[in-house]
């Protein structure tokens, strides 16, 4: 156990006592598949799955067997024994350029293949935004990210009709490469055994209701259990700063790339057009709405340097 300015209801780890949890638990990835799931910019090795992520995993086998009898024996009480299954939700939060991502498909792989091969599904809430047509008219293209950006709305009917066991449910789709959602496209989410939702500001709390009226649940609400994956924040601009320049080489020399004006800038501009994003949009975004909400979180993973999650906190039960 180690010290920390983290509130009491967690329990610390450190990379030893994190990895001592596995127990039996197997690695189903190999070296390659690891480096295919990774991002080009979020560098993780087999060594750092097998110590953090099949502890975590064996964890939410646990807990999602836990949640299962839950529900059988509510369903017993109230004689409902042959309704639908209800997925479990993990949601997944942390800043831009924390490595979010990762973790939600080394995750989503790990899970799908436990023993009992249960249906895994992972949507990212970038497909919530409000489309940049509908930014640009309240002047929020700046605010890319910020909670005023989503369609809350759809994103608490979509869960809604998740957790209520419904068919097909549609989720909008979002390209990095144009910078805004898809029109007519989709991703369908078919009653899976587990959802994993990644995004800023999933753990974002709504304003409490005033004079009795009714309040709307929150995104979280909807979740069996979430991750938070923090960093320092001079971290986090490091590696924003490197992943804008890696992308200027790449992705953004495609013509069709809402940022392919920048892949010409010299690299000092490109340099210093970098750090005015993040100091002008992500560190606000992540100090006033992101931040604040990690210790809403089940499990917070603290990454150093080079990616590698130094301590591990457990919220106690």
């Amino acid at each position: 156990m180690l010290q920390t300015d983290l509130p009491v209801p967690y329990r610390i780890f450190d990379r030893d006592g994190w990895a001592s949890l596995r127990a039996d638990t197997p690695m189903t990835l190999t070296a390659s598949e690891v480096v295919a799931l990774s991002s080009f910019n979020d560098k993780i090795s087999i060594g750092e799955v097998e110590t953090i992520y099949l502890p975590l995993s064996r964890l939410l086998w646990l807990y999602v067997a836990a949640t299962q009898q839950l529900f059988s024996a509510t369903a017993r009480f109230l004689g409902d024994e042959g309704g639908g299954k209800v997925p479990y939700v993990i949601g997944l939060a942390g800043s831009v350029a924390v490595g979010k991502s990762t973790a939600a498909r080394i995750l989503r792989e790990l899970l799908a293949r436990w023993p009992t091969t249960p249906k895994v599904d992972l949507i990212t809430t970038d497909g919530f935004l409000h489309t940049s047509a509908v930014l640009a008219s309240q002047g929020l293209m700046e605010r890319k990210g910020f909670p005023e950006s989503y369609d809350g709305k759809a994103l608490l009917t979509f869960l809604s009709d998740i957790k209520a066991g419904k068919r097909s449910v549609q989720a909008p789709l979002y390209s990095h490469l144009v910078y805004d959602v898809l029109p007519d496209r989709h991703q369908i989410i078919d009653r899976p055994d587990i959802l994993i939702v990644e995004g800023l500001n999933v753990l974002q709390p709504n304003r409490l209701p005033r004079e009795g009226r009714t309040s709307l649940p929150f995104v979280s609400d909807f979740f069996d259990f979430s991750i938070y994956v923090d960093a320092d924040e001079n971290l986090i601009h490091d590696w924003y700063v490197e992943r804008f320049m890696r992308l200027r080489q790449t992705a953004f020399v495609d013509p069709q790339s809402f940022f392919h004006r920048y892949a010409t800038l010299s690299e000092t501009d490109a340099l210093r057009y970098a750090d005015g994003l993040w100091y002008r949009i992500n560190l606000p975004n992540l100090r006033d709405n992101i931040l604040p909400t990690r210790d809403r979180a089940s499990l917070i993973l603290t990454k150093g340097a080079d990616h590698r999650i130094e301590t591990v906190a457990l919220r106690k039960l």
